[in-house]
């Protein structure tokens, strides 16, 4: 059964409606622009982000000056309101997508098992836009299931979803039924693409910027099972902050699966290292069961 909706669940969702509403009645790069600048100056203090990403910065660059993890802090949150506009902007962000050069050196290892009908799993990060790698590569012969986590908030989940469809298709919630349909997809030699940056406490303990991290392994255990390639790929935001281009890393060799997501987290890394103000360092990436903190002997902010 579904949770009831609540009041204060309807007034999240109008003042959201609002937000977007209004935004879409501008031309594109305008609304993407003020979007990101209204999460950064208005969103970000009121939702406690700067906190967190300052926090967050502090706990893996403990040296790093404090102007320099505002400034991070200022574009981080400016890109997560950019990429959810981005989100809800249907075709026009399609459009958008669409030329993003696509480029790395696990490109021509994807293509070749494309053309073999192998099942490929790309694992991506919350960096850049993560949805332009689905909204490119489904158009380019490369149709992407993906797998969502229903918000809490079921009035905004309804037209959230919708956006997430609009994009590309199919997208299958993180249930029981929905790791079925994904799964099938797979075995019939489909493409998945994973966000797998996320701190489940239920998750293995793997590392990531030398900290403790939890980090679902499930994406490596099906391209095990299911022999298929295993590949890291980022959406980075260009310096227009409107376009696009795809990184496609080399692939994961197959092997012990917490290696396997060792190995994504390593590229990650990378990746977050070069492009520090793309990632989501909202995220409480670090965030460890009480286990894990007793046995680690970290606290994460």
């Amino acid at each position: 059964m579904n949770d009831p909706v609540t009041f204060q669940d309807k007034l999240q969702n109008i003042a959201a409606r609002t937000v977007l509403g209004g935004a879409l009645l501008l031309p594109y790069p305008l609304r993407v622009r003020v979007v990101g600048r209204v999460f950064s100056t208005f969103v970000a203090p009121l939702a406690g982000w700067g906190k967190r990403v300052r926090g967050n910065l502090g706990y893996v660059y403990p040296d790093m000056p404090e102007a320099e993890k505002s400034r991070i802090a200022r574009k981080v949150t400016d890109n997560v309101g950019r990429t959810l506009i981005e989100i809800y902007s249907g075709q026009a962000f399609i459009d958008r997508a669409r030329p993003s050069p696509v480029e790395g050196p696990g490109w021509d290892a994807v293509k070749a098992a494309r053309a073999d009908g192998r099942p490929i799993v790309f694992v991506t990060a919350h960096l850049g836009n993560y949805d332009a790698i689905r909204s490119k590569l489904t158009r380019e012969g490369f149709p992407m299931a993906a797998l969502y986590r229903p918000m809490k908030n079921p009035s905004f989940h309804a037209h959230y979803l919708k956006a997430i469809s609009t994009i590309a298709e199919p997208v299958y919630p993180t249930d029981n039924k929905g790791i079925v349909a994904l799964i099938k997809h797979l075995k019939q030699g489909g493409v998945l693409g994973i966000v797998a940056d996320v701190g489940s406490r239920r998750a293995p303990l793997l590392r990531f910027f030398d900290k403790p991290a939890h980090t679902p392994v499930s994406a490596a255990e099906w391209a095990v099972k299911y022999n298929a390639l295993l590949v890291p790929i980022f959406g980075l935001r260009q310096p227009d902050g409107l376009s696009f281009r795809l990184h496609v890393d080399v692939p994961i060799d197959h092997g012990d699966p917490g290696e396997m997501m060792q190995r994504y987290n390593d590229v990650v890394e990378t990746m977050v290292r070069a492009y520090p103000d793309q990632w989501f360092w909202v995220h409480k990436r670090w965030k460890l069961s009480a286990e894990a903190q007793a046995i680690s002997g970290e606290t994460p902010p």
